[in-house]
């Protein structure tokens, strides 16, 4: 069984499909957090930056990938996945994988390195996504450039965008399925039906709450339909 790995922003309901896998008994790392995060990070964050270092930001929210997409990948990268990763590699486990929402900040490298791994594709409403913090907010910290802004949820929805846009970029892999956060929560037996055909493991359900779809609808303030807009529609969200 080849590894699985969650590619989606932090706030995106990752921790539901980590805490399935997990449930289900494929092994997602030694150690890991209630967020179902594989830890520690520390060596998948040092290769965000040293990727980051080959992204270069346009101006406004537009970033050129081209550099990321077209060279050979960094041998220090390669060495920082590695060992982080070298618990789930090195595992005799059928079933093993891992999940990190940073992940998805290298996801071009990654899919270059593991062709063959199982992608799931986390997908949420960003408009609920930018409704709480996470490090990934200030892109900077990960050696990202992008428009400074005083105002967090502009923050967030930039992050969410350039994640967003990066994931596009990237070459889809042969494995690939897409999931969106709200037909699990919704409809769990079904997107689990297509998760076993897609994984070739009966899977374990868990506990979700409804509430956790549409929360932007409860919220005020500014939800920044300028920078999300049309990606909610290219999601099938409403708009």
């Amino acid at each position: 069984m080849p590894v699985i790995t969650i590619i989606g922003r932090g706030h995106s309901g990752t921790r539901a499909m980590s805490h399935t896998l997990y449930t289900s008994g494929v092994f997602m790392g030694r150690t890991i957090n209630p967020s179902g995060d594989k830890v520690p990070p520390g060596d998948l964050y040092d290769a965000c930056r040293v990727f980051a270092k080959y992204v270069d930001w346009t101006g406004g929210s537009s970033w050129d990938f081209s550099r990321v997409l077209e060279m050979d990948i960094d041998p220090e990268f390669v060495e920082k996945v590695e060992t982080y990763l070298a618990d789930v590699l090195e595992n005799r486990n059928p079933n093993r994988g891992w999940k990190l929402p940073e992940t998805t900040l290298i996801y071009p490298w990654i899919v270059r390195l593991f062709p063959d791994i199982r992608y799931i594709h986390w997908v949420r409403d960003p408009r609920d996504g930018i409704l709480a913090d996470h490090k990934t907010d200030d892109l900077g910290k990960f050696g990202i450039e992008y428009p400074a802004t005083e105002d967090i949820r502009r923050q967030r929805a930039i992050s969410w965008l350039y994640q967003y846009r990066l994931m596009k970029a990237t070459p889809k892999p042969d494995n690939v399925l897409s999931v969106r956060f709200e037909d699990f929560v919704l409809n769990q037996a079904e997107t689990l039906r297509r998760l076993e055909a897609f994984l070739g493991i009966p899977l374990s359900r868990i506990v979700v709450r409804p509430e956790a779809v549409g929360r932007w609808r409860k919220v005020e303030g500014d939800l920044q339909l300028d920078l999300l807009g049309e990606a909610l529609a290219e999601l099938g969200y409403e708009t």
